[in-house]
């Protein structure tokens, strides 16, 4: 007899958090070689944004674009997986992404398309995502059915496990997991969803990162707990190989359960990362005291180890077999500068999603969300001195008096449309309305639309 699985997978590494796939006839994507049980699968993915030109009475080195502007991405990865052993599975994502983000992926606290991480011009960029071990050791308890996915090969496990995870995947692949929010290929599209914003993980330039993690599932509560490398320079690709001294630590607490027969629930994830980075008080002195207003006076005080900590709730629960309910919440120290993801040090975002059984369309899903996203006392000061940081900016060079950060919180709605329009292809819309685009009331708002195709097998 096997039991329902709380958390969606173990470790995988897996994209398809929201799947749409179905079998295809004709077309394995599990079987075995020489009685090595393998599997295969694939994704692509097109998004194209737009906006028309918004309110921008003046604009810096990392402001979003006043103009009226248009962004695309595109992706494709393929999943392979072999069980090596009875409980050991070997898995490797080749990946290719193209895509040009607005403005260089600068100007916003939370941008607008979770895959524009990846895209680094129109040129094709072949890499590889992932290539990891994991390694279940069962213990006595209730057997729980893992399905055939990507980077997951079919499995009975138990509800009482230890899972470890070794190689190079991404940090998001093993935390914060949401059934509502998690996906920006098949659900919504702003970082702000995919995980919390504010939470600054490991990883390099396209988010994913090589390190070691470890899961203890027990029953309904699950203890995780990973270390990861750093990139070597804030932001960039290059990745940082001494982690003893230079690293991303993070750990989480979820446990589920269920309000009648439907499920939710809760986690709290904290992080601590430690690598040379700039502290927003030595640039915000530095910059006043040589007259660097409008550039990135972070550069030249980045020259010390610094220890960066956050931590945040997420819970979600299932109102009914169709609607869901979402909230994340996150809180980092925000003294130094972003090391792998946004700029944000609050971030506040909720949200709903429904599937389309309701009016006969029960592959097709929407979504609604609601972001509200801070900064710190220190990066504020920074920027409303003058100061531009890795991703957003808006004081021009040379410097106008009055020409800089008035600082309010960034908000952010997003609404998304999936429809399956034939067997694993869907079509999709998305809006997203920003209110003070990188903190700052003078300019916006900005309006985004974008449609998005995605297949998979």
């Amino acid at each position: 007899m096997t039991a329902s699985v709380f958390a969606q997978r173990a470790g995988s590494g897996a994209d398809q958090i929201a799947s749409v796939e179905q079998a295809i006839e004709g077309f394995p994507t599990e079987g075995d070689i020489d009685g090595m049980p393998v599997n295969l699968h694939g994704q692509t993915t097109y998004i194209n944004q737009r906006y028309n030109a918004f309110n921008s009475p003046y604009q810096g080195m990392n402001s979003l674009s006043g103009d009226k502007s248009m962004s695309y991405t595109w992706s494709g990865t393929l999943f392979f997986g072999a069980r090596v052993a009875q409980n050991t599975d070997l898995y490797f994502n080749p990946e290719v992404v193209s895509g040009v983000a607005f403005s260089g992926l600068t100007g916003l606290g939370g941008p607008t398309n979770g895959e524009a991480t990846r895209a680094q011009g129109a040129q094709a960029h072949f890499y590889s995502a992932r290539a990891f071990v994991r390694q279940t050791i069962n213990q006595e308890g209730s057997k729980v059915e893992l399905d055939n996915d990507a980077n997951q090969i079919s499995q009975i496990v138990s509800s009482n496990r230890f899972v470890i995870t070794a190689g190079q995947f991404s940090t998001l692949d093993i935390f914060d997991d949401s059934k509502y929010a998690k996906d920006p290929r098949v659900q919504f599209m702003n970082w702000g969803n995919m995980t919390y914003l504010a939470y600054d993980y490991a990883a390099d330039a396209r988010g994913y990162g090589w390190g070691l993690a470890g899961e203890w599932y027990r029953d309904n509560w699950i203890f995780r707990a990973s270390r990861m490398t750093t990139p070597t320079t804030p932001n960039q690709l290059a990745i940082d190989w001494h982690i003893f001294s230079e690293y991303g630590d993070q750990i989480e607490v979820e446990r589920d359960h269920y309000i009648g027969d439907l499920p939710g629930k809760v986690s709290i994830l904290a992080y601590r990362n430690r690598m040379i980075l700039a502290r927003f008080t030595d640039a915000t002195n530095y910059m006043i005291a040589n007259n660097a207003q409008g550039t990135q006076a972070i550069f030249n005080v980045r020259n010390s180890e610094q220890i960066k900590t956050g931590i945040g709730i997420n819970a979600e629960q299932a109102l009914t077999k169709d609607l869901g309910i979402y909230m994340r919440a996150f809180t980092s120290d925000g003294h130094t500068e972003t090391m792998a993801f946004a700029e944000a040090d609050q971030s506040l975002s909720i949200g709903a999603g429904i599937n389309g059984e309701g009016w006969g369309r029960p592959r097709d899903s929407v979504g609604v969300s609601a972001m509200l996203n801070g900064i710190s006392s220190d990066r504020r000061a920074y920027l409303q001195a003058g100061g531009i940081s890795n991703f957003v900016g808006d004081t021009p060079y040379p410097y106008t008096p009055g020409q800089y950060l008035t600082y309010k919180p960034e908000q952010i709605t997003e609404l998304y449309y999936n429809a399956l329009v034939i067997k694993n292809v869907l079509l999709g819309a998305n809006y997203q309305h920003i209110d003070n685009p990188a903190y700052n009331a003078a300019r916006g708002p900005v309006n985004v639309l974008s449609f998005r195709i995605h297949a998979e097998f």
